[in-house]
Formats: C-alpha cells, structure tokens, sequence
C-alpha cells in the first residue's frame, strides 16, 4: 500500500515538472493548473455523491420495496454558477442521487470502463443526457420526456489533458442531439461533458478505475459547475503487475481467437478468470422541490437500466466466457456459432453453386474463424416481415459500427435509404424462389449513420438441418465509409 503511494507520488511531481518545464501542451490552451482543478473537482463530487455522508446534507428517500438502487437527496446543494453567484434554481431544490454496487466476477476493470467510455450509447440514455444538461441552462428543471430528442449515435471524444503515463484522461465528450421537430432543426441539440477516465490503460496499476463525467457549457468556462456522475471499480484481488489484457473492445471480440492477444480465447490467465471487483455506480440529478418524488423515481429506473446494460457488457468481455460461441450464448434461440457458420456457408454453396470461403473442407472451430476473419461484411437477420440482424462477422460489425449486443436493435430496413430498401424489396421474390438475389453496387447507413458505399452484395437462404429456412445471409462486398 505504502509502495503504490510512493509511486503515485512520484508520478504527480513528475507531472507537475513537465507542465512547469513546457514539455506538456494542453488543448484549448488551458493552463495546466485549471485543468488538474477540473479534474480534482470532477473526483470530488463522484466521492460526495458515492459517501452520500449524513454531515455533508445527504438523506435516504423511501424506495419502492426493492433496495437495489439507493436514492438520496441534499437539499443544501444547488448549482451555482461562479461567475454570477444568483443563478440557481427558480424553486428551492437540491440534488438527488441515485446509485448501486455490484459484484464482478472475471471482468477486467480496464477493460470494462474503457468499453463504457467508448460505447456510451449501449448504455446511456440521451434524454437523460439532455435533462441533465438543460439545468445548467435554464432555471427551472424539467422532466426528460416533455421535449423528447433523438440520439444521432454520434459521439466526439475531445482530449484536453492527460497524465504522463496515461493513467488519467481528462476529456470533452460531444453527444449529437437530433431534432424531431423543424423548429428544433435552428438549434443546436448537441450535449457537452466533461470527463475523467481512470485506469482505462491495460498496464495501469492503482486502486480503482474509473469514469466520472458531467454535463457542461459549450463554451467551457473555467468556473463551470459540475454534477459529477459515472462509474467506480475497485478490484478486491489486487495482482502486482496490474491487469492483463489484450481483448479489443468490441464485445465480439469473444470470437476473435486468432489476435495478437497475449492469451488466445478460451486459454485466459486464471489470474483474469477468478478476478473480484467492486463496480459502484452513481448518478446525480437536479431538481425543484415540487417535482423530487418524480425525479427520485427517475433516477432509481435509470440507475436500474444502467446497471442491467453494465451486467450484459461484463458477461460478454468476461475471459471466464470467451471463446468462439461465447457472444452467441447470449443470443437465445440461437445455434452455436460455429453450426451457425456451416449453415451459412453450405448454404452459400447450394445456392451460388461457389464457395464462400477459400477453404471449404475446413469444419468447427475453424470455419467459424475463417468466416469471422472473411474481408467481406458477413450479417445474417430473422426470417420475418421485419429482419432483425443477430450475427455478424468482424468486418460486418466494423461496417455497422456495432457490437453483437447493439447489434439487436438493428433491422434490415434501418441500414438502407428508400431507394435500397426499394431494391431490396424488389428482389425479394428473387430470392425466396431461387433462393438468393444479386444486389447492385450502392450505400447503405452504419448503426451510427454513416454512409458506406460496396460493390456489390448477394442475399441468399440460410438452410437449418431440417432444410428449413433458419435465417437471411447478406454478404457486402469491397465496402468502405463514403
């Protein structure tokens, strides 16, 4: 314990020296100083509304029978503006804030809080987002949901500072609000946070591992209030050489075993597979007094969703559950990948007359590796009046800019534009009587709607065992964002 302080010492006047001497040049031309007090700021709300201290004006609410978010109000914090003292609530209020712990079982701190801060939108709720934003704004907080938006999927991570080693990032997030409404169209609906990432480096050796974020002005004055929020993993089994691992983000990553990871699936360090940890997470939320019953139960169901989209993400990036069909378990109904992979291309085969893959006699394991690794986007969706993608390969997840789970709430319909769902639809009949269709060269739209033009791509039946139709294959070929 000693030995970590030493060096996290060590490493602060090390920091401190390389901003003095110039060796460090921050974004935004901010000076050094102002960006640490960002950072010591954001860190000092995430533990007040963590300690919820009785001292420091935190009480319980009543819950709603079930404990398993703890919901707390202070009614002696309010937002304050630095620069003009007068501006806090029109109606006397506070904060409410809303949290929850769970146990992780072989999930890689690292790796877990860098997934929740590259892929926000598995997780967060945009209206949320833009509620919590609009009380720095406005003087009156109203409830998400009376000006519903639109989460464009676009999101622009801005560093501003970081810490020699990387330890800590302190950043500016950029969310993409869309209108709804033409007269939304003449404003701009794009939210700002401030972020501090801890410990989302593989070799990071500390204590916990963090992301604290809060909403901010766009304009980023240096007196900016912030109603720090995030997420808070202390591992339990502390390993001396820090914690391992060379899985990439993607949470289909469970099916990539042929990476220059230091571990191929399946093969996890036992080290990895019997890690403990603590994840705490806590939300804050402003509120006027006549409307804190409403938002105490707002907080308690969006903590609860939160924590059921945390509890998704750790079985997919958890070692104890990787290997080829481990992304796939989690996809009910479904057959295991690698049978899943033998239909695909058998039935690739029946249909073209041609095979998929260069090796065809290979089976198992392998085959599902060869498809998973093929250059072209491989995605297969249901067999229903409205397909929904469930599988994709490597190269079809990078061209939707998914993940297998995000990959659910996708529908066939959603990737193209009219004229390509016209010519989908045009060649349906095609394809449920010859079994597979040729679709000319065109764009079609990425899960975060950008443009991806192909050359070509063929739609074809995938047969079952039983020779039933068991899903649709499509297969984009030469693809690339426009």
């Amino acid at each position: 314990m000693l030995a970590a302080l030493r060096i996290q010492a060590l490493r602060h006047l090390r920091q401190i020296a390389q901003e003095t001497s110039g060796e460090v040049v921050y974004a935004l031309g901010r000076q050094p100083a102002v960006l640490r007090t960002f950072s010591q700021r954001l860190s000092r709300g995430f533990n007040d509304a963590i300690s919820g201290f009785n001292d420091d004006g935190w009480s319980v609410m009543g819950g709603d029978g079930i404990e398993d978010v703890v919901v707390a109000c202070n009614s002696t914090k309010k937002i304050r503006n630095n620069s003009n003292a007068g501006i806090t609530f029109g109606a006397p209020g506070g904060i409410i804030c809303a949290k929850a712990s769970m146990l992780l079982q072989s999930v890689p701190p690292a790796v877990l809080v860098r997934f929740l801060r590259e892929h926000r939108s598995e997780w967060a709720d945009y209206n949320i987002d833009a509620y919590l934003a609009s009380s720095l704004k406005t003087s009156a907080c109203s409830l998400p949901g009376l000006r519903p938006m639109r989460f464009s999927g676009g999101q622009m991570i801005m560093p501003l500072a970081h810490t020699v080693e990387n330890e800590e990032i302190l950043e500016v997030v950029r969310l993409e609000g869309q209108p709804l409404t033409h007269d939304e169209a003449l404003l701009s609906r794009d939210i700002h946070l401030l972020q501090l990432c801890t410990g989302i480096d593989e070799k990071s050796v500390g204590s916990s591992f963090q992301l604290v974020f809060a909403p901010i002005d766009e304009h980023f004055p240096d007196d900016a209030p912030l109603i720090s929020s995030g997420f808070r993993v202390i591992p339990l089994d502390m390993k001396t050489d820090g914690v391992s691992s060379g899985r990439t983000l993607d949470l289909a990553s469970s099916l990539d075993v042929g990476s220059a990871a230091p571990q191929a699936s399946g093969d996890a360090p036992p080290d990895d597979c019997n890690l403990r940890s603590v994840l705490t997470i806590a939300f804050q939320f402003p509120y006027e007094m006549h409307l804190q019953d409403s938002v105490a139960t707002m907080a308690r169901q969006y903590v609860r969703s939160v924590v059921s989209a945390v509890q998704r993400v750790s079985m997919a990036i958890s070692p104890s559950q990787s290997g080829l069909n481990a992304g796939q378990r989690m996809l009910s109904g479904f057959p295991e990948a690698a049978t899943l992979a033998r239909w695909v291309c058998q039935s690739y085969h029946y249909h073209l007359g041609v095979e998929l893959l260069n090796q065809s006699d290979e089976a198992g394991e392998a085959l599902l590796k060869m498809l998973w690794h093929h250059p072209d986007a491989v995605l297969c969706c249901s067999f229903k009046e409205k397909p929904m993608f469930t599988f994709a390969n490597k190269a079809g997840l990078d061209m939707l800019e998914t993940s297998l789970i995000a990959l659910q709430d996708l529908t066939l319909d959603k990737i193209f534009d009219e004229s390509g769902r016209k010519a989908i639809f045009s060649d349906i009949s095609k394809l449920m009587e010859q079994g597979y269709a040729y679709l000319p060269s065109g764009v079609c739209m990425s899960g975060m709607g950008r443009h991806v033009s192909f050359d070509q791509a063929v739609a074809w039946k995938v047969l079952g065992e039983d020779s039933s139709v068991h899903c649709l294959a499509f297969c984009f070929v030469n693809w690339s964002f426009v």
